[in-house]
């Protein structure tokens, strides 16, 4: 009797020194937008750059795959995914050869669908046959590829901007959605929560055995009072990602400039805006800090100034839509981190004035002010840089959360063209954690 103890003893012991988790509050979970190789010239994204940023990373989540209409997750961008040409599914898992330490995990949905298939994320919630059919092509995908995990950047629907209101306007707000005007309103959201609470647990039931992980990606805007029961979440997770950033975009917040990712709320703003909000929510429904990580954009938000903006560029700033996009990455709003050191130096085109974030809470920001002179438009671009990437992974310490979420490698500069060393967004987040 006395044996048979000392073995089951012996292996707890073993199970516990060889399940713990060496990087259980420093995790730095890289996320790896596959169709960056689509985009051309310096902007162009690989797998060699993938490989260079991997020292670096604990985690690498591969995005994204979709759901087809059938309930079945499917790859985003199937010729590079699983074509013969390609094959990134299972190039992407083949790295742990080189780096056998690294977890990879595949991500579903991430804002990457089309929006108008959304509606997908939440019907396959409502039924047990639309969850067993997701489960079941989740299982034959990990029995063709080795991911380590399946992450769920689940497409439910965003809330509208949220306003600073007088006691009349919020009178007058309360009234308009009670008579239905405004947002979708989502009918069935009670249901589409509890739906994708058992689609967690079952899917956790069955990645259990096969010792594979499961993540939660927040995406920005998704209520998460609304759609996550935290409770009830938390014990079938490794990890919930939060991409608390893209609080103001101009897509959002057209006529106003403001930072796009605080740390805390600042006077004037909308209070629950901010990565100390998000991560309060998830911290005071019972998640172990150490199962919370922090999104950290490698990328800017920018807007036009107009001769109505301000002159001294202090946020938020009366603005007017999206900047022109970056020479490289092409898209309205957007500048890489790359894009936006550039517009910094002192010699450069357009050039950028800097103002950093003593205080520690908000980000930095650039701009140029409109030239009454000549008509130019100006810019205003809000945005991390290494020292505030470090200012977050400080909070991320200091709240004993589990680490930072980095979104994603190919905005981030992957070439070293700022300061001559690759991935400086990452870097300065690793080395405060």
């Amino acid at each position: 009797m006395k044996t048979l103890l000392s073995i089951a003893l012996a292996v707890l012991c073993i199970q516990a020194v060889f399940g713990a988790d060496p990087h259980e509050h420093s995790k730095v979970v890289c996320y790896w937008n596959s169709t960056a190789y689509e985009r051309q010239g310096p902007a162009k994204f690989q797998l060699d750059d993938v490989r260079a940023a991997l020292s670096l990373c604990t985690h690498l989540v591969y995005g994204y795959a979709h759901i087809n209409s059938d309930f079945e997750i499917v790859p985003g961008s199937p010729s590079l995914d699983t074509g013969s040409g390609y094959s990134y599914y299972r190039l992407a898992t083949q790295l742990k050869r080189s780096f056998p330490d690294l977890k990879i995990y595949l991500s579903v949905g991430g804002n990457s669908d089309p929006y108008d298939e959304e509606h997908k994320y939440l019907v396959l919630t409502e039924t047990s046959e639309g969850r067993t059919k997701f489960i079941n092509s989740v299982n034959r995908l990990l029995n063709d590829y080795d991911f380590d995990g399946i992450d769920l950047a689940w497409q439910f629907p965003t809330v509208k901007p949220k306003k600073q209101r007088s006691t009349l306007g919020s009178l007058w707000h309360g009234l308009k959605k009670k008579l239905g005007y405004g947002k979708f309103h989502d009918e069935k959201e009670q249901e589409h929560r509890d739906g994708f609470t058992i689609l967690v647990r079952d899917l956790k039931t069955q990645l259990r055995p096969r010792f594979k992980a499961l993540t939660v990606t927040v995406l920005p805007h998704v209520n998460a009072s609304v759609y996550y029961d935290v409770r009830l979440l938390a014990p079938n997770i490794e990890a919930v990602n939060l991409f608390a950033f893209d609080q103001k975009t101009p897509e959002r917040s057209v006529k106003e400039a403001d930072f796009p990712a605080p740390i805390y709320s600042s006077y004037g703003r909308v209070v629950d805006d901010s990565v100390d909000a998000a991560t309060r929510y998830w911290l005071e429904n019972g998640t172990p800090g150490s199962k919370i990580i922090v999104g950290i954009p490698t990328f800017a938000r920018t807007w036009k100034l107009t001769a109505d903006s301000q002159i001294s560029g202090v946020p938020p700033i009366v603005a007017d839509g999206p900047g022109a996009p970056g020479p490289h990455t092409n898209e309205p709003g957007l500048l890489s981190y790359a894009e936006i050191c550039a517009k910094l130096t002192e010699h450069a085109a357009g050039r950028l004035r800097r103002v950093g974030d003593p205080s520690k809470k908000y980000g930095s920001y650039a701009y140029q002010s409109y030239n009454p002179d000549t008509g130019a438009e100006g810019l205003w671009a809000g945005y991390e840089d290494p020292d505030t990437a470090g200012n977050k992974a400080t909070f991320v310490k200091s709240k004993g959360l589990g680490g930072v979420a980095i979104v994603d490698l190919s905005l981030d500069d992957f070439r070293g063209v700022c300061i001559g060393d690759k991935y400086p967004i990452i870097r300065g987040a690793k080395y405060k954690l």
